[in-house]
């Protein structure tokens, strides 16, 4: 009964973080479609605005019409308030409510908090909440005034400041939406504003249990589990990427000729930690080597840490998978890190996971391979890329977003909806599930495997 009631409780819950979020789409589509949200007189159309709104609820940033030409300020800056909520979870501005008015978090809303932040203990949802609001506010009014240095002096103070205001958002929410119309690549020589770029994308997709276990750290001289595996992961995707990609892009081509070797060092660990989920580029993408866009590709399946802003199959179950591979190699029953053990459901469920994103991903490529054009120069990747970019809200682009039909744009929103909400969650709030379990274990038998 115990475990019955649990699948039901987490069924509730998913309904509820499903419908929440379709609630904020449709919020976000009726404002961007009023005639004060673009710049063009014709307006914009109904798929193009839903496509929008996803993106930016989803931080993904992929984007059909050009952000800063198509919209107006006010279309703009409902982008930017999607992308927020988007990325800390419409759960944390209901509890911001409750704290406003003073009133007690009941237990519905406590779960679905600890559900939308992957939290384990029901204890923890106050504790958490503050750090998650916290942390945002450090980070993005901090990267915000970093930001303002370089482009006050830049675009004098009213455009300075919305600017710097917006992409410490865009960057920190790895959202990847900007306002210069071509993401970062007028700044391929600004190593200050990339490397501040690059430390809002990592602190927002670094996740808040972590940064809490961080901070706290001088109180429990210890770190969770969840907290080493994360920070091992992302350090080895990160320094693994970065060196690949010197290979890769060894000669840079594509930055101007003269650029110092600092600098472009600085535009490589950008290109390695913006596959993260982040989607800036300061480099045209679909210019770069063969060997380079795979392993962007690679990354962007990863993504970022569970609880953060970011997507993908997420660090830690990237990381129970080698880390399973490895003992299962070396005949080890047991999958151990750090003297610690994982359980065998961990192991199961992130084996699930990854078998549920491999079949999502095949089935919407194949869907996009006969809905829309490859242009010459380009093979399977240019619709693969597209697709991982969806799934793990990344918004980098070999150029096909624009040209999607309304068939692929249903598509990719989808990914990118799945993508943010979780493959779980999206699942179980549209499966229905037996109450009944079956107590009839039967005899076990082994099959050729390999």
């Amino acid at each position: 009964m115990e475990k019955i009631s649990r699948f039901k409780l987490f069924d509730t819950l998913s309904k509820k973080m499903v419908w929440g979020f379709i609630i904020l789409i449709t919020v976000g589509t009726i404002l961007l479609s009023l005639p004060a949200a673009t710049n063009e007189p014709q307006g914009t159309s109904f798929i193009n605005t839903v496509f929008t709104a996803t993106s930016a609820t989803c931080i993904t940033g992929l984007t059909v019409v050009n952000t800063a030409e198509h919209w107006s300020l006010f279309g703009q800056i409902v982008i930017l308030v999607l992308s927020e909520i988007g990325a800390l979870g419409y759960m944390t501005f209901a509890v911001l409510l409750f704290n406003i008015i003073r009133r007690n978090l009941d237990l519905s809303t406590q779960l679905m908090v600890k559900e939308s932040l992957n939290l384990e203990n029901l204890s923890d949802t106050k504790s958490v909440m503050k750090y998650v609001v916290g942390l945002s506010a450090l980070f993005q009014v901090g990267g915000a005034c970093l930001i303002a240095v370089d482009f006050i002096p830049r675009y004098g103070w009213k455009w300075g400041l919305y600017t710097s205001v917006y992409h410490a958002v865009m960057s920190f929410c790895n959202a990847g939406f900007d306002v210069f119309g071509n993401s970062l690549m007028g700044f391929q020589d600004d190593s200050y504003l990339l490397i501040v770029t690059i430390i809002l994308i990592i602190g927002g997709g670094l996740g808040f249990l972590v940064w809490r276990d961080l901070l706290l750290y001088h109180e429990r001289k210890r770190l969770s589990l969840n907290s080493k595996l994360t920070l091992v992961t992302t350090g080895t995707l990160f320094v693994v990427g970065f060196v690949l990609l010197l290979v890769t892009e060894k000669d840079l081509t594509l930055l101007p000729k003269g650029t110092s070797w600092f600098n472009r060092t600085v535009n490589t660990l950008f290109l390695s930690v913006t596959p993260r989920t982040a989607g800036l580029v300061t480099l045209p993408t679909n210019d770069l080597q063969a060997g380079s866009i795979f392993l962007l590709m690679i990354l962007m399946f990863v993504g970022g840490t569970p609880g953060s802003t970011a997507g993908g199959i997420k660090t830690t179950t990237f990381g129970v998978l080698m880390l399973q591979s490895i003992a299962q190699i070396r005949g080890k029953k047991d999958v151990e890190f750090s003297r610690r053990r994982f359980s065998q459901n961990n192991i199961s469920r992130a084996l699930l996971l990854i078998f549920l994103a491999s079949v999502v991903i095949v089935i919407a490529t194949l869907i996009l391979t006969q809905t829309e054009h490859i242009p010459k120069g380009f093979g399977l990747e240019y619709i693969v890329f597209e697709v991982l970019s969806a799934f793990g809200t990344v918004g980098l682009s070999l150029g096909l977003t624009p040209h999607l039909t309304v068939i692929g744009k249903l598509v990719i929103m989808l990914l990118m909806f799945i993508g943010r909400v979780g493959i779980f969650t999206s699942l179980y709030s549209l499966s229905k599930r037996q109450t009944k379990f079956n107590q009839i274990r039967y005899p076990e038998e082994n099959i050729l495997i390999g």
